[in-house]
């Protein structure tokens, strides 16, 4: 009698409660609020948007090279003390004075060999290329924040076929008990029973410790320094149509958006650098004032003189430093432009890949749907054949794996498959 006591003091021992008192206190969020947020506190997302404002001072600071620069400059000087005269051998004072002086001047570059016209385009093409950074990047963190919350639902979905594993473990161990007691079971069965209700608890411990590091990751994701629960949405999202999918998109993928603009903004720079080979011209217009009043006080009395100076420049031999320049900016566009190129074929075999697990992934649900139904309704047979003697504890041990395994599974593609919608969404840069 001391071995079925013992066992009814493990199924008491249980701890059921864990999941449902952390589910109290724990913050939660929908997938739309958990993108949200982590669009706003990702550091790549507030670098990109950094670019694309830096890049948007570079093209202004571009088109400014087309105006004149205006500097103006002022001065006021006070002079006095004492002079020595040789001739009388005195000492004289002179008289204190103050003069003040003030110009105004313009300069304009009126060619420069195209260089400012090539620094114009290169500023445009980075623009493009921030800009659709900050689409790519968007794209990005809202893949890695759906994969933290997608991760989230399914090892919350875990622990509860867990828990049902161990509610199942122990209703079988109490048969296997009831059943010894009345003397139609060995006591091998209670025992083989009492050992897979023990490793259920452990899957089930394991799969609470899982959950938690998942919820923290979340919580990481957007920005809250505490588990973080993803409430799901009620119905699974359909199959996305995916037939022209790749012959309209590939070219307007943010990737090979970013790629191209950066590419021709390294072509610019060959332009920039061929420049050098050109002469520079030049105008600047000045103006000066001097005189001993100060200019809030009177107008009257001050002397001015101003210039107009036309200049030019060719810089005709430099030890071949325009040459290596201009080499130096040849090959990073060359590997900008491999890039590119490279990038396209990249996006292509992607989306290739992702549409083939998008749908491979679909159809693997309705696959696992079914089995859990068959593994359910095997495990109700079994277990009446068990009550009636009519099948061993192996039997009925089995029919639970196989239960337990289906229906992980389909927690699993579940998860592939909706991960699989979110990589290819990031790839094409717009929701299916």
């Amino acid at each position: 009698m001391r071995w079925p006591f013992a066992v009814m003091l493990a199924l008491a021992a249980f701890p059921g409660g864990r999941l449902a008192s952390q589910q109290q206190a724990q913050k939660e969020v929908t997938l739309n609020e958990a993108v949200e947020r982590a669009l706003q506190v990702q550091p790549a997302m507030v670098q990109a948007r950094g670019d694309q404002r830096n890049a948007g001072a570079a093209m202004r600071s571009s088109l400014g090279s087309y105006l004149p620069t205006v500097s103006a400059s002022g001065s006021s000087q006070r002079i006095g003390g004492t002079r020595f005269n040789s001739s009388t051998n005195q000492t004289l004072t002179l008289p204190a004075s103050t003069a003040f002086n003030g110009g105004l001047s313009a300069s304009l570059v009126l060619f420069d060999g195209f260089s400012r016209l090539a620094d114009v385009h290169s500023s445009h093409a980075s623009q493009d290329a921030a800009e659709a950074g900050v689409v790519n990047e968007r794209f990005q963190v809202t893949l890695q924040t759906k994969q933290a919350f997608y991760n989230a639902l399914a090892t919350e979905d875990l622990v509860r076929v867990a828990a049902a594993q161990v509610r199942r473990a122990q209703q079988q161990l109490r048969i296997s008990v009831d059943k010894l007691h009345a003397g139609s079971a060995t006591r091998s069965d209670s025992l083989r029973s009492l050992v897979d209700y023990g490793n259920s608890r452990i899957a089930l411990l394991q799969a609470q410790a899982n959950l938690e590091t998942a919820q923290a990751n979340l919580g990481r994701q957007i920005g809250v320094d505490a588990l973080v629960r993803a409430v799901p949405d009620s119905v699974l999202a359909p199959l996305p149509d995916t037939s022209g999918l790749r012959q309209s998109v590939i070219a307007n993928t943010p990737q090979v958006q970013q790629a191209d603009a950066q590419a021709r903004s390294f072509g610019a720079q060959v332009a920039i650098s061929r420049a050098q080979y050109w002469p520079t011209f030049s105008v600047s217009i000045g103006n000066s004032y001097s005189g001993s009043v100060a200019p809030w006080t009177s107008t009257q009395g001050y002397a001015s003189g101003w210039r107009v100076i036309f200049s030019g420049q060719w810089n005709l031999f430099n030890g071949f430093s325009r040459e290596k320049q201009l080499t130096s900016a040849v090959v990073a566009r060359d590997e900008a432009e491999a890039r590119a190129a490279d990038t396209r074929r990249q996006v292509n075999a992607q989306l290739t890949q992702q549409i083939a697990a998008l749908a491979t992934a679909y159809e693997k649900i309705s696959i696992a749907e079914t089995n859990v139904a068959a593994a359910t309704e095997d495990l109700r047979v079994q277990n009446e054949r068990y009550r009636v003697g009519a099948a061993t504890i192996l039997d009925l041990l089995t029919s639970q794996t196989a239960l337990t395994t289906a229906e992980q599974n389909l927690v699993q593609v579940r998860f592939d498959y909706l991960i699989a919608r979110a990589q290819l969404e990031a790839i094409v840069g717009r929701t299916l």
